[in-house]
């Protein structure tokens, strides 16, 4: 999938967890709905970390394109050392380790651990760099005809209004990890979240995505996940921009208005 498709589903995603927190009879404060949404888009850009023509590598310019190449190397490297025979060469890293259930679970606990140990500018670093890859994935067209400084500087404010929102009491620093020193402990969910929803997303595409690494199955480690070849499409062609992104925009729709009680 390209990238607004992937924003697209990370958000929707996060509200139709929205709306399964309120059916339960836990709803989630709007802050958090808000919050989450935005930060799942984000999240759901950062498993192209290992490519270096995705919309993550030109997010922060100079240093998001050297981290991708670090990515690129460093997902070839566990590649080729985990292969099994059936697994095919490859001379890239691209759709291997960051596109696993694994990388997404490790990044989560990780912006969890730092949220919660690193106070108020962790959780500022984190609401930041996710808010600008919601920005570049969710309004694409615009972000690419403006400077990255305008769009950074849209995702720092953006950043500390909202963390000043979820600071006041009741508005969701606290939400579902209600333990004292467990504030934004749940930041890490929707990154988690979005990585699995983009690695689904790349599963319905002709070159699949191996989710499931490390499990093997049959010969492969890497086994390419997804449904039967013919119901596959190409990444940008017009079922993803004609049928799926719609479906996300009404799905999404549908999940914010069910989650803050609308419907």
């Amino acid at each position: 999938m390209m990238g607004p498709a992937h924003s697209l589903s990370g958000a929707a995603a996060w509200l139709g967890v929205g709306a399964a927190a309120a059916a339960a009879g836990h709803t989630m404060p709007w802050p958090v709905l808000v919050v989450g949404a935005l930060i799942c888009a984000g999240a759901a850009l950062a498993p192209d970390l290992d490519h270096k023509s995705a919309t993550i590598s030109r997010a922060f310019g100079p240093l998001s394109r050297g981290v991708c190449e670090i990515v690129d190397k460093l997902s070839y490297a566990v590649y080729k050392a985990t292969k099994k025979q059936g697994d095919p060469r490859r001379s890239g890293g691209h759709r291997t380790l960051t596109h696993t259930w694994l990388w997404a679970v490790l990044t989560g606990a990780g912006a969890s651990a730092i949220a919660v140990t690193g106070g108020r500018w962790a959780v500022l670093a984190l609401l930041f760099v996710h808010l600008v890859l919601a920005v570049e994935g969710l309004l694409w067209r615009a972000a690419r005809m403006s400077s990255d400084v305008l769009v950074w500087l849209l995702g720092a404010t953006s950043a500390w209004i909202l963390a000043g929102v979820l600071d006041k009491p009741g508005s969701g620093a606290d939400w579902l990890f209600t333990a004292p020193g467990q504030e934004y402990l749940w930041l890490g969910l929707p990154i988690v979240l979005g990585a699995l929803v983009h690695d689904i997303g790349d599963a319905l595409t002709v070159s699949g995505c191996p989710i499931l690494w490390p499990i093997p199955i049959g010969r492969k480690r890497w086994y390419p996940v997804g449904p039967p070849k013919p119901l596959r499409f190409r990444a940008g062609s017009w079922v993803e921009l004609k049928v799926l992104m719609p479906v996300f925009m009404l799905l999404g729709g549908v999940g914010g208005a069910a989650a803050l009680n609308v419907i």
